[in-house]
């Protein structure tokens, strides 16, 4: 398309050069400095290889899984709002985010959002951050065009890197929670 070319990950988590595909490509990534407690979140869309939007907010105090799935809800609620009718790919370099959209959610939903340990006289457990799962999966739920992929971190993917930046930009401004 254009001549305009970027680094993806192919399914088997290698990085590739492909071709922009149409639809959005949005990159998502969250930043957390365990010292302060500070935490920060970003996305940037991309349309045929140009950056069309992007968000970013931080909160005090957080945690990093809870900054990587608040950066994947608000692509999705953002996709939704403004796209909702397009092929979207939201892509994030937190496998513990890929992995509970494409994996484990249905699982969490289907028992109550319960994590069902292996050990029978175990309880169940609630899983972390069920808040924002319900609400990811509600967005999800929502666009079945809308898809969620991992990418390699810190790879020179520039999307990847450019959430990572706003993502940090955000973290270190934080003051309170706007989540």
């Amino acid at each position: 398309m254009n001549g305009i070319f970027t680094k993806l990950c192919a399914p088997d988590h290698t990085a590739e050069i492909l071709p922009i595909s149409e639809g959005l490509h949005v990159f998502t990534d969250g930043s957390y400095e365990p010292t302060s407690a500070k935490g920060g979140w970003a996305f940037v869309v991309y349309r045929n290889g140009a950056e069309i939007a992007s968000e970013f907010g931080g909160a005090r105090p957080s945690a990093d899984n809870t900054m990587e799935l608040t950066a994947l809800f608000k692509a999705a609620l953002w996709v939704n709002g403004n796209a909702s009718g397009e092929r979207a790919i939201v892509w994030s370099d937190s496998v513990y985010a890929v992995n509970g959209c494409n994996s484990w959610r249905q699982i969490w939903k289907n028992n109550g959002w319960k994590k069902i340990v292996p050990n029978a006289k175990a309880r169940s457990r609630t899983i972390a951050n069920a808040e924002l799962w319900m609400a990811i999966d509600l967005q999800l739920s929502r666009n079945p065009q809308l898809a969620v992929a991992w990418c390699k971190g810190h790879s020179g993917l520039v999307g990847n890197e450019r959430a990572d930046t706003l993502a940090g930009l955000a973290r270190q401004s934080a003051r309170c929670s706007d989540r």
